[in-house]
């Protein structure tokens, strides 16, 4: 009577969450991933929209033969540039290439000083204005390696986009057409930004779905060969279904996105819940040899594996929740769908299966004739068994302690941040980070960050002293490997003064008063039209910025960058009370995050281990439980960690969520091992006996499910996203080192320490009985 309630009303909840989960929204949302309350996030937040914000695209334009300064190249800058105008979401007030406005050049007559836009309104209509306009750029430091390169063979059209305003797919297909459109027939053109790699992120998104059945269908397959019952494979299969339906439907009830980022650590969670029904299924069979009927062979697996189940279960929630103490959006809904989706796993793996096994009517039937079990799995759990019993159990005991150290040390070169140049999610010979490797080897660098200045006043950015600051810390940047060059008014003032003077370079210098300063000012902005200064200095000259270009965002790159920088304005304070803040524009996000993830990483893994040890110690009423799995816990990061170190994967907003679950990951199977060594040494109080039996049944399921995973997730190294392939491996690693730990370290482990929560009162007694065999 019960069974038939609590399997119509989890189906009909079922119904009722995939309708929601129908509608749920599937985007990346580009504030989910900024830290909130970062001072560098909330200077960026202010001012991107003037100084430039981390949605920057640039685009070059390369002359294949011969230098740009031909007709058809220079047309071709002037149509990208007028195409970018009609791309949504874009700030015209940032479109800066040769054929815009914002380019100018300096020139004096006998009427003074003169400024006009190099090549705006209209292309050089001969040979003539072509010369007039290649003498222009070479004079010109603004333009001269910033917007056209030293070689004079490829020129730059950067645009900056509003983030509010920005949907990603949209914004990828408009600037990858006109990329395609203009690119051939001598001319190459090359695209790389930040707003575009979330674009081919969703760019990948049926491939990426097409990997996910793949893996599932794999995975369905496995587990037919190895189980050889349609329930072994069906029910499994359900569990995870039931799981991803009740949680993306409560996620849509919420309102919470779904970014295609985290599509990994849905995997994840799916694979958690049909490895506990499988470890149900393996309890079920054995119950089932014992002789008892269907219904009671469920009841009773049910209730000997509800405390390691709903244990592991908990364990996993609460190391994924933990996540949502980053100040992130993005990972705290993670955490928050992650959390719900491995709480409904006590409902589909642990209520719902035991429910239906309960019907199965023909319990000894077969639907794969080879017999994997006898020739396959049994003489592999043998092998195991022989293995972590007698006094080979020590030396598994020291290997996996050696293994812990040596993971360990290296784990500590794990960086936070991105590891490599360009972006890791995508492969090194993708085109993007192909490109990206071209315009950063030709130009100053493509990835920015502004530092502001924040003036006493209107006219501050006018006064000697203040400019002269600037001018030295321009200086010292320079100096900086990791920055390849930078930008402010400071910039702007030298070349007016310069031209004064007949163009002499000696007087390429600051004026020494405000009143000249100003001057010289107002005469390169005579003709400019609104907007013109604004990635120089506000409209009343009151705050200015300095732009600094960099060649890659790896994490040392930033944190070096940031450093020095901060030691730099401690040390030359700006006078009065002006004062440099950090940090806005894609570089100064990225610090920001990489500064948050580092900040709270080690805290996630603390908080995760601490939540271990109690709950542990709750279910087993013992403190040397919570402590039992600590190594295993430990050893499971430490060689992910290292891992990701040797592979070059950086710990960041993508990964750390992956990361998170690897608490969970290295702990579920030992539950149901150890639990099984529990139940039959109360049974039979032979530890040899006892430990066998546990790998018999138990370590049927761990053997299952991770031999079924791990060949099911190796599919994802072949997406084309370089992340969900490094994702691949590293749960591939992830699971490899659970299933090993779990039928060789935990079993040998408990034949050496012989714990008293898993022996009890017979603790002694089990330790003199194998002695004797």
């Amino acid at each position: 009577m019960h069974r038939n309630v609590v399997t119509a009303l989890i189906l009909a909840l079922t119904v009722v969450f995939g309708y929601f989960a129908a509608h749920v929204e599937i985007r990346t949302i580009f504030h989910d991933l900024l830290p909130k309350g970062h001072p560098f996030i909330e200077i960026n937040d202010k001012y991107n929209e003037r100084f430039g914000g981390p949605n920057i695209v640039s685009i070059m334009v390369e002359a294949e033969q011969g230098d740009i300064f031909q007709p058809k190249v220079l047309q071709r800058i002037k149509q990208i540039t007028d195409d970018l105008y009609l791309v949504p979401a874009i700030n015209q007030f940032q479109v800066v290439s040769l054929a815009s406005r914002k380019l100018r050049s300096i020139n004096s007559s006998t009427e003074g000083i003169e400024t006009k836009p190099m090549m705006w309104p209209e292309l050089p209509k001969n040979q003539q204005e072509i010369d007039s306009l290649r003498e222009q750029v070479l004079a010109n430091p603004l333009v001269y390696g910033r917007y056209v390169s030293p070689d004079l063979r490829s020129a730059l059209v950067t645009a900056d986009f509003i983030d509010r305003l920005i949907d990603y797919e949209k914004l990828y297909d408009g600037i990858m057409h006109i990329a395609e459109k203009y690119n051939g027939d001598g001319v190459r053109v090359r695209v790389v930004g930040e707003p575009l790699l979330t674009g081919w992120v969703v760019h990948f998104l049926p491939e990426t779905f097409h990997l996910f059945l793949l893996t599932i269908a794999i995975m369905a397959a496995l587990l037919f060969v190895t189980v050889r019952t349609w329930r072994g494979v069906l029910l499994p299969m359900l569990a995870g279904v039931v799981s991803a339906l009740w949680a993306l439907g409560i996620a849509s009830l919420f309102k919470v996105n779904f970014d295609p980022l985290i599509i990994v650590v849905a995997f994840l969670v799916t694979a958690r819940a049909i490895s506990h029904a499988v470890q149900m299924l393996a309890a079920f069979d054995d119950e089932l040899e014992r002789g008892y009927a269907p219904r009671d062979a469920a009841a009773k697996a049910l209730v000997a594996l509800f405390r390691p189940g709903m244990l592991g279960v908990v364990v996993d929630a609460v190391a994924v929740a933990i996540v949502a103490a980053m100040p992130m959006p993005l990972l705290q809904k993670t955490a928050f769908v992650g959390a719900v989706w491995l709480g409904t796993i006590a409902v589909s793996a642990m209520v719902l299966v035991p429910t239906l096994l309960s019907w199965v009517t023909k319990p000894h039937a077969t639907a794969f004739p080879v017999d994997t079990n006898r020739w396959l799995l049994r003489p592999l759990l043998n092998l195991c068994g022989a293995l972590v019993l007698g006094r080979r159990s020590v030396a598994v005991v020291v290997i996996g302690l050696l293994v812990l150290l040596g993971s360990g040390y290296y784990a500590t070169r794990v960086t936070v941040g991105d590891a490599l140049p360009g972006t890791p999610l995508l492969w090194p010979d993708h085109p993007y980070n192909v490109d990206a490797k071209a315009i950063n080897d030709t130009f100053q660098g493509s990835d920015q960050m502004f530092v502001v200045v924040d003036g006493e006043g209107p006219n501050a950015m006018k006064e000697p002293e203040l400019l002269t600051n600037i001018d030295n810390f321009q200086r010292y940047l320079e100096t900086q490997p990791q920055i390849g060059g930078t930008v402010s008014v400071v910039d702007l003032i030298g070349p007016v003064n310069a031209n004064l003077h007949e163009g002499n370079r000696r007087f390429e210098e600051l004026g020494p008063t405000a009143d000249i300063n100003g001057e010289l000012l107002f005469m390169y902005m005579q003709g400019a039209d609104p907007g013109d200064m604004d990635r120089f200095v506000d409209t009343d000259f009151k705050d200015g910025a300095v732009t600094m270009f960099f060649r890659d965002h790896k994490g040392d790159t930033i944190r070096t960058a940031v450093s020095r920088i901060e030691e730099y304005i401690d040390n030359h304070p700006l006078p009065g009370n002006s004062q440099y803040k950090l940090a806005g524009g894609l570089v100064g996000v990225l610090a920001a995050v990489n500064e948050e993830v580092f900040a709270r990483q080690v805290e996630s893994i603390a908080l995760a281990l601490l939540t271990l040890f109690v709950l542990s110690a709750i279910a087993y009423r013992s403190t040397v439980a919570g402590l039992f799995y600590m190594p295993l816990v430990v050893m499971s990061n430490t060689i992910t960690f290292a891992f990701m170190a040797w592979k070059g994967i950086g710990m960041n907003i993508n990964t750390l969520p992956v990361a998170a679950l690897g608490i969970g990951l290295g702990v579920d199977y030992a539950f149901y091992v150890v639990d099984g060594v529990k139940e039959r040494f109360e049974e039979t109080g032979d530890v040899m006996a006892s430990i066998r039996g546990s790998l018999l049944t138990a370590g049927r399921g761990v053997l299952i499910t991770g031999g079924t995973m791990i060949a099911a997730v190796l599919v994802w190294y072949a997406s084309s996203l370089k992340f969900q392939a490094e994702m691949g491996l590293l749960m591939a690693l992830w699971l490899s080192v659970s299933a090993v730990t779990s039928l060789l370290l935990i079993p040998a482990m408990i034949y050496v320490f012989r714990p008293a929560f898993v022996f009890g009162n017979g603790a002694s007694h089990a330790a003199v009985k194998p002695a004797a065999a």
